[in-house]
């Protein structure tokens, strides 16, 4: 597949590309970063102006002003480099924390952004490991969809004082920082989660639009594509389903904003069992081509 390159991008301007890429396999870089994810791993709530900084810095980098993006990136202490993922063959700006590697690290995410196709859409891993294996389904996606950015939260869900680290339903985390900045750029976003085979008997996944209803069309799609992958889907718009995401955060902030917004819920033999992780990835992939594909939206100023 060729890839158009992004006007002002990292290819075209400011940025590092191309020879300067680490050669790396995504699936195992992202395996590597959460393998470390535990209930009583590290985590520090970031304030508003960590939070505003970093998704600002992102929202740079998305719009191709790297350079910009790497000064305030560096302020936060977090680096930003150029990988190739050999499975796929497209680049990605990887942003990282540097207290990843630290005795007690902070626990803030890290962000992969292509830099073959201008960013259409966004996807969100909020409790790596905690559902586990929903970031290796992430990267699935992301590999299958050029113009995706994919954001995972930093910590498990449990981590931290209470529920501080649980960033599908706060607010003053970077996770939702993040999302809220590819929101203001009318990026639509598709979040993943994995329930309990007991949760939702019967069901291979659920599907929903979350707090909003500008997602309708792209859900009915959803939910066709995976039954024609052999999946048993509960439609949360015209059916009762568990776990609907209706309080998720990340879904109320794409509401607000009338951007299509997906929760997508997934059973265990979905996301553990290779064949059926593919196909369902597969499925997901049939609706971010189409966000990739789509005239873009008006997107708003980076913020201040």
């Amino acid at each position: 597949m060729i890839h158009a390159t992004r006007e002002g991008g990292p290819a075209s301007g400011d940025g590092r590309h191309g020879q300067d890429a680490q050669p790396v396999d995504l699936a195992r870089e992202v395996a590597d970063y959460t393998a470390r994810f535990a209930p009583d791993g590290g985590y520090r709530r970031p304030g508003r102006a960590d939070r505003t900084a970093v998704a600002r810095a992102v929202g740079l980098l998305v719009d191709g002003h790297r350079t910009e993006a790497e000064r305030i990136l560096s302020g936060r202490d977090f680096t930003v480099r150029t990988i190739l993922d050999r499975v796929s063959g497209h680049h990605y700006a990887e942003v990282a924390d540097r207290t990843d590697e630290a005795v007690t690290p902070r626990g803030w995410g890290r962000v992969y952004v292509d830099l073959d196709r201008t960013p259409r859409f966004s996807i969100q891993i909020p409790h790596p490991v905690f559902d586990k294996n929903t970031e290796q389904v992430g990267v699935r996606v992301l590999r299958d969809s050029p113009g995706g950015v994919l954001v995972i939260a930093g910590a498990h869900r449990r981590a931290g004082v209470g529920n501080s680290a649980d960033v599908a339903h706060r607010r003053d985390t970077v996770f939702y920082a993040i999302c809220a900045e590819l929101v203001r750029r009318g990026m639509p976003g598709l979040q993943l989660h994995g329930f309990a085979a007991s949760t939702a008997p019967g069901y291979d996944a659920v599907a929903s639009t979350g707090a909003g209803s500008a997602a309708r069309s792209d859900a009915r799609r959803l939910a066709d594509a995976l039954g024609n992958h052999g999946f048993h889907v509960c439609r949360a718009w015209a059916e009762k389903c568990p776990v609907e995401g209706s309080t998720n955060m990340e879904g109320r902030a794409a509401d607000a904003a009338d951007v299509p917004f997906l929760h997508v819920e997934l059973a265990p033999g979905v996301r553990l069992e290779s064949p059926a992780a593919d196909r369902a990835a597969t499925a997901m992939s049939e609706i971010t081509h189409r966000w990739a594909t789509a005239p873009a939206a008006t997107r708003s100023a980076p913020t201040g």
